[in-house]
């Protein structure tokens, strides 16, 4: 059995990531299945970036392995993630949760990565983004949110599940993301 397990949620914005990894918890909550739950965006948001990394990568795996030693000392030993491109950060964040250096995040590491990959059509990534910005970067957020997508698409690991989110309940999604992790 492997000492920890990871689920990565990811995705471009605008594809339910945040409400999808709150749901997952509920589900196993209600399951009575231990579990704990770092929403990626807090872990970088520091200006400026430390030591010239813009990618902020060394100040986040510092961060989850902080939150996460408080979480294993408690007993815990599986971690939902969810951020844009989290599923592509699992060696990292494999590392922060004390699996073994350079590894791929596998179970031989002692952590066993389910990536999960939230999609949404473009059209639903517009209208979702629409709803909730309303400052002036709605047109560069939709542009970005729209690249990555296709980045996340084209680099995700092998074995990565694809879950669609257009005109789905987030229960419903929820449910195939837990289904994705046989939790």
């Amino acid at each position: 059995m492997t000492a920890y397990e990871l689920l990565l949620i990811g995705g471009g914005a605008g594809v339910g990531k945040t409400s999808v990894a709150w749901e997952v918890s509920i589900a196993l909550q209600e399951r009575e299945t231990a579990h704990c739950l770092i929403e990626g965006d807090f872990m970088d948001q520091i200006h400026p970036a430390p030591d010239g990394d813009p990618y902020r990568s060394a100040i986040t795996e510092r961060n989850i392995a902080a939150v996460w030693a408080n979480y294993a000392a408690l007993g815990q030993h599986r971690l939902i993630y969810s951020n844009t491109v989290s599923i592509l950060e699992g060696p990292m964040i494999s590392r922060a949760m004390g699996g073994n250096r350079g590894n791929r995040g596998n179970e031989a590491d002692g952590v066993r990565v389910t990536h999960v990959l939230l999609t949404a059509e473009e059209t639903t990534v517009r209208q979702r983004l629409a709803q909730r910005e309303i400052g002036s970067q709605l047109v560069p957020h939709i542009e970005r949110s729209l690249f990555m997508a296709r980045k996340l698409d084209d680099e995700a690991p092998p074995g990565t599940a694809r879950i669609p989110t257009d005109g789905r309940s987030v229960q419903e999604i929820a449910a195939h993301v837990v289904e994705a992790t046989a939790w």
